[in-house]
């Protein structure tokens, strides 16, 4: 197998859990790192295991050992950076959102066809055993035809305007730290919208605190939102016409799934809640699998090593290796279309700063 030299630009907790999952990815060799900072350059190398430390972007970029670029800085940097890789012939792996705004993503899209290079954004649950999973089990009718998806993703965070997650200047909010991975996740089994609707409520600063976004279809809708005011049910529910498949929280790092018959689907103990588990539900997970299925459940279980970051990279080696320049499971054209949805909500005036309780 042919061996890929990494790069990573970056060097905060996710950098360090990518750097730690690619000793999972095989053919994978983290050979530079990159910050700005020196210092930090240098620790993050000791740290990892790389072979070199870059403070210059230019050097590291022109360093011919470094195939695949790995970029996990604040989102604001991200279309500077990720032109930069392109414009090196460097394949590269843009952590989401791939850019603030979806203008700025269709400039990469096109930079990237323009340069004949790979570029994704590091949508990293698509690739997860249990989405996997998942797609082929609708795919085969395990539902029938899906009529509504539901999902919320939220994760309580003090306000703080000088953090990643409320600073304007850092592209935060919570649609594009949190929103991206229920509205990636639900284009990617119904593809893109029709419509978008939705509301969003904002924090002091003016950056959205909660998001709610609907994707209408012909024949679906999905329910969608995400915060940082509370900790949520952070569950998927897909529901089909002749049941559902719901990806257990935390749905962005999936490693179970359960599917529920029409009958499970009727019962008021047993059917799954957009708010959360009942207790029922919760009895489910913990029983043998002959009782689960006397009940209309089955329970999937996908386990994996590390963070689950390492499928992404993967998937980027794999590509390479094909002399392919686009990924058929993260294709630019639909992080354009997420950042677009997102775009088209968060383009409206904020409701009142009052959040509607859970």
């Amino acid at each position: 197998m042919k061996t890929v030299g990494w790069g990573i630009v970056g060097t905060g907790e996710v950098a360090r859990r990518f750097a730690s999952d690619l000793a999972l990815a095989p053919g994978a060799v983290l050979h530079a790192v990159h910050s700005r900072n020196p210092d930090n350059a240098e620790n993050f190398r000791t740290e990892t295991g790389a072979q070199k430390a870059y403070h210059d972007i230019d050097a590291f970029m022109s360093d011919p050992k470094v195939e695949a670029v790995y970029i996990a800085t604040p989102n604001s940097l991200h279309l500077a950076q990720t032109l930069r890789a392109l414009r090196n012939r460097k394949a590269v792996l843009t952590e989401k959102p791939i850019a603030p705004s979806y203008p700025e993503a269709e400039v990469i899209e096109r930079e990237a066809l323009r340069q004949k290079t790979f570029a994704m954004e590091a949508m990293w649950t698509r690739f997860l055993p249990a989405i996997k999973a998942a797609k082929v089990r609708i795919k085969a009718g395990a539902i029938g035809e899906i009529r509504k998806i539901r999902a919320d993703l939220s994760y309580f965070r003090p306000y703080d305007p000088e953090s990643r997650f409320f600073s304007r200047a850092l592209g935060g909010g919570a649609a594009l730290d949190l929103g991206v991975y229920p509205v990636s996740l639900a284009m990617h089994f119904l593809g893109e919208p029709e419509k978008v609707s939705g509301r969003w409520f904002s924090a002091k600063n003016g950056v959205d605190m909660r998001t709610e976004i609907t994707l209408h279809y012909a024949s679906a809708d999905a329910e969608l939102s995400c915060g940082f005011d509370r900790n949520g049910a952070n569950h998927f529910l897909i529901e089909g016409s002749t049941g559902a498949l719901r990806l257990d929280a935390p749905f962005l790092k999936a490693q179970r799934l359960t599917l529920y018959s029409p009958a499970a689907m009727k019962s008021p103990l047993i059917a799954p809640s957009p708010q959360g588990d009942r207790l029922a539900a919760k009895l489910i997970s913990r029983l043998p699998s002959p009782l689960t299925r006397l009940w209309g459940c089955q329970i999937e279980h996908h386990p994996f090593e590390g963070n689950g970051l390492q499928f992404q990279a993967i998937a980027v080696m794999d590509a390479l290796r094909a002399g392919e320049t686009r990924s058929q499971i993260m294709p630019l054209q639909e992080s354009v279309a997420v950042l677009r949805a997102i775009g088209i909500v968060l383009s409206r005036s904020p409701m009142s700063e009052k959040i509607p309780a859970a």
